[in-house]
This record gives structure tokens, sequence and C-alpha cells, in this order.
């Protein structure tokens, strides 16, 4: 653990030092406050960093560790008096189990509401104002209520060439048209201009015109102005109520959301699987020493997380479920590890 804490230390006051270098230019053209760079922006920055990088580093530390007992002839001298490899293992997984535990509640609750705050601040002092360069929007707002939008205006909330469509039984029951419609920010109603309303009841039609029409819609400007970082400013509930909305509404980018909800939970067992890896490799006295044994680490670590992130593509650009996609790596390793753990030295 104090192994852990010492290197996570160590790569975050870096990753803080290189962002500063990055990022010095926008926050002098910004002219960011000093208060806003250090609280806002670093201190919400920290917490994010550190779950990035804990299972890389749990690896880590616990190869050093156990390389340095090993090279010190101390395991050996544990199993000789007795004491079973499993027995070993044992203060090992409650090492895992408390920053597993810490893992999960980092990225579920602590990590969130700090990522909200510093991406605020990088909306503001960094990126600039976001742009919807979405075209041919089409939404399920209600069960049987779907909008249609040709593009969306984020500075000014507008919609242009705007249709909403009611079923019912399957069968078109109402269909307005309308130029574009406004969000009003006084009265938190949208505006649909020059609206034309046709009306089916069965073999009977109405159509209706009007210039100016006040209607409550269930939907916000802020629907159409998430970037692909919202994801992670939601807790654990609700991002299940957003994704459970989302999927209400019909759209399409709702694996996104759901990779990010299993690899939440999937991404803090990675502390027991790569302890378990861990440990079964450097348990052993090497001739190379530590050093071989960090190497290995290292390359088994990039391997993990980069499979992780290639396997979250299979889902969001194929048709591999979500939760499929967020366990394999845990899987493969784990079956690594196992492997890896019957041939260590008992």
């Amino acid at each position: 653990m104090g192994t852990f804490a010492f290197a996570i230390a160590l790569i975050i006051a870096l990753a803080v030092v290189f962002d500063i270098t990055e990022k010095l230019d926008d926050f002098i053209e910004k002219q960011a406050p000093m208060g806003a760079i250090v609280f806002d922006y670093y201190l919400n920055f920290i917490p994010f960093y550190v779950n990035l990088f804990m299972s890389l580093f749990i690896f880590i530390a616990v190869i050093f560790f156990t390389s340095k007992m090993a090279s010190d002839s101390e395991i050996i001298a544990i199993i000789s008096s007795g004491v079973s490899f499993n027995r070993l293992m044992v203060p090992y997984f409650m090492a895992a189990l408390v920053l597993a535990l810490f893992s999960f509640f980092l990225s579920n609750f602590i990590i969130p509401p700090a990522n909200r705050i510093r991406l605020d601040f990088e909306n503001t002092y960094i990126f600039g104002t976001y742009y919807n360069s979405e075209h041919n929007i089409h939404r399920q707002i209600e069960p049987g209520t779907y909008i249609y939008m040709e593009s969306y205006n984020t500075r000014t909330d507008t919609g242009y060439k705007f249709s909403l469509e009611k079923f019912k039984d399957n069968a078109l029951v109402y269909k307005l048209m309308s130029n574009f419609v406004r969000w009003d920010t006084t009265s938190g109603k949208w505006k649909i201009h020059n609206y034309t309303i046709r009306t089916i009841d069965g073999m009977k039609q109405k159509i209706t015109t009007g210039k100016i029409k006040d209607t409550t819609l269930r939907m916000i400007p802020d629907d159409f102005k998430r970037r692909d970082t919202e994801k992670s400013t939601m807790n654990y509930f609700e991002l299940n109520d957003f994704i459970a909305d989302q999927q209400m509404r019909g759209e399409t980018n709702v694996a996104a959301y759901l990779i990010e909800k299993h690899q939440r939970i999937a991404f803090p067992f990675s502390a027991f699987i790569l302890t378990l890896i861990g440990v079964s490799m450097s348990s052993r006295k090497k001739r190379g020493g530590t050093g071989i044994n960090i190497g290995i680490g290292l390359l088994i670590s990039f391997s993990y997380i980069l499979f992780m992130q290639i396997s979250s593509q299979f889902s969001i650009k194929g048709n591999l479920h979500p939760a499929i996609s967020a366990w394999i790596p845990n899987i493969i390793f784990a079956v690594i590890g196992i492997l890896l753990y019957r041939a260590a030295p008992k």
C-alpha cells in the first residue's frame, strides 16, 4: 500500500506538471483566475487520474514489493516455515479489496461531481463553446412521440425544420411541422414558429396553421449540448436513470453510456486480477532481479488497459453487448492469472 501510494503520487505530480505546460497558453489567453485553476481544475483533475492509473500502479507496486521479498529470499523463508502460498496471498487480497472499493467509490460517486466542475472549467477556459454538428436528428421523447430536426444551433437554442409526430396503436394521429422551434428561457417552454398541425381521427383529418405556438416538450436544450465526456459527470444512479431515459427515447448512442456503467463495475476487479498475476510472476527469485519483473509487469498492465479500450469499441461500433465488452479483459486476464498462480512456486 505504501509503494502504491508513493508511485501514484509521483505519476500524478508528473501529470500535473505536463498538463500545466500544455495548457499554460490557454490559461493566459483566457485569463483564467488562479483560484479556478487550482481549486476548480487541478483539485478535480487529481481523482480522475488517480483512478485512471490505479490498475497500472497496483500491478507495479505488487511486482516491486514481491520481487524485493523474493530477491531477499523472504518468500522462500515464509514457505519453508510452513506457511502456504494461499495464506501468503491473504494480505495481498486484503489490500486489493481496499483499493477495489476505493476505485469503485471514486468512479461512481467522487469523480462524477469533480468531473462536472473540471469540465465546466475546460469549456470556459480551454475548449470554448460547444457546437452541435449533428444533422437529421431523430429522437423519441416519450412513448409514441417522436421529434425530428434538420439541425440544432446550440448558441441560440434553435432547431430548424422541426416536426413532431404522435402515434397510437402504430398509427399516426398527430403531426406538427414548423420552420423552426426555439427555447424560451423566460417561460421554460419551446416556441414553435410558422407551424402546421395535422390531426388524424380515423378517416377524418384536421389541418391547423399558425405563426407562434408555446408548447411543453419532454426535452431541454441540454439534451443537444452533451459532449462525449458528459457521461463521466453522472454518478451511478444518475447514469442508470439517464440510460433508461435514453433507451425510452430510442437514442442510438446508449452503448457508450452502458459501457461506462459496466466499466465502472468491472474496473475495480482488476485490482484482484492484477494482484494475482503480479504475485504469481514475481514470487520466484530471478537472475534478472526486480527490473525484469517490472518490465514484464508494465507490458501486461498496458496490454490490459489497451484491451479494455479495444473491447469497448466492439460494442460502440459493432454489436457486442456492453457488459460483455467491459468484462472480457477481466475474464481473459483472470485466466492468465490462474495459470500463472498454478505455475508459481509453492
